[in-house]
């Protein structure tokens, strides 16, 4: 099984702690389409995996109205081998989510909305510069309920001046409404953002590391009670509505990328495309190679299981270490990481390694640690 993930250059205006590459201007958005139709055919010839996600990312997916977005899954349709039930998710801002537009999509093969609310404070969505208030966040999921059930919505934590009242607020108004899946992402500063120049210039101060992981164990234990099941670092999902794209990208499972900047995976090569929507319409015009590409070492291949097993409730085997890398690859994993069991970092179910609370908070840190450098 693959997916195809499909990067939506464009958005209405820039916040101030993103870093994807999206551009305000509109000029080139026909030819971006184009381009993508186009560069949906030429990665379709003699691939042969069954296609069983897709997902418009970007950028602001739902910037593109629906006859547009429709075009695209078309050529999709007609090009790949589609399962019979692909899990088809838009994300969007709630400001781009009319009555109309709702109704519109639910007409359509898209059946997954990612909502892009990241905070119900106004406050904080004034501070990232979002183009949505709070009352227009909480009208549009009303709203999008009305057509779809399988709704995920975005929220951010560890936002300069928060606490936990105010992250608990954000949390109950998803507990409230019983949705069926949540990403929460601590704020990171991002280089060449807005909020990286307000930090440097100390106009505003990064909130303390112990604050953000306060922020971060307390939403764990209350989505926990609510039965939400953490099956990623910064994703929560009520049984039979994980993510089938964000899985993927755990379980290390084959995805194409289509449009500028967006990345693919085949198991063994990762590539990606220029991340300029001039040059990227530009190289697909002119039929160039128009993505540069890696190779991944078997080294490679082990660190990045080991990166995403921390993250994630499937964990590490032990078995899959030995059957996929070899028997010195698992000695090295057991070896370094005994060390966080002892300190309850990591703890151990059959031959299966996976993080604590406190362990997945701190994940990256552990996978450095328990990488392979140079044999």
């Amino acid at each position: 099984m693959s997916g195809i993930y499909i990067h939506v250059p464009f958005c209405k205006q820039a916040c101030h702690y993103c870093n994807y590459h999206f551009s305000t201007s509109l000029k080139n958005k026909e030819n971006v389409i184009s381009s993508m139709i186009k560069e949906i055919e030429i990665k379709s010839k003699g691939y042969d995996d069954l296609i069983e996600t897709i997902y418009f990312g970007g950028g602001t997916p739902s910037f593109f109205d629906t006859i547009e977005i429709n075009k695209i899954i078309n050529s999709i349709f007609s090009k790949f081998k589609i399962s019979s039930n692909p899990e088809i998710t838009l994300e969007a801002n709630p400001d781009d989510l009319s009555k109309v537009k709702l109704k519109e999509l639910s007409n359509s093969f898209i059946n997954r909305l990612s909502i892009g609310v990241q905070s119900f404070n106004d406050k904080e969505l004034k501070l990232m510069n979002r183009s949505h208030n709070s009352k227009e966040a909480k009208n549009c999921i009303d709203n999008a309920l009305k057509y779809y059930e399988n709704i995920s919505i975005d929220l951010i934590f560890g936002m300069p001046n928060s606490n936990l009242k105010i992250w608990n607020s954000n949390l109950n108004y998803v507990t409230s409404l019983d949705l069926n899946h949540m990403s929460a992402y601590a704020l990171t500063i991002e280089p060449k953002t807005v909020l990286e120049s307000l930090v440097k210039k100390n106009i505003i101060k990064p909130l303390d590391e112990d604050l953000v992981f306060e922020q971060h164990e307390f939403m764990c234990e209350k989505m926990s009670t609510h039965e939400y099941i953490n099956y990623e670092l910064s994703s929560f999902a009520k049984k039979g509505y994980f993510s089938k794209n964000n899985s993927a990208y755990w379980l290390r499972k084959k995805y194409v990328g289509i449009g500028p900047s967006a990345h693919s995976f085949d198991g063994i090569f990762r590539s990606w495309n220029v991340s300029n929507n001039a040059l990227y319409v530009k190289d697909i015009t002119n039929n160039k190679m128009f993505s540069e590409k890696e190779k991944l070492s078997v080294i490679d291949q082990y660190n990045e299981y080991v990166m995403t097993g921390l993250r994630t409730y499937w964990g590490i085997s032990l078995t899959y270490l030995e059957t996929n890398f070899g028997l010195s690859y698992r000695n090295h994993f057991e070896k370094k990481v005994i060390k966080y069991v002892d300190s309850s970092l990591v703890i151990i179910k059959g031959d299966v390694f996976t993080t604590t609370i406190k362990g997945k908070f701190i994940a990256d840190g552990i996978a450095s640690e328990l990488f392979l450098i140079n044999r």
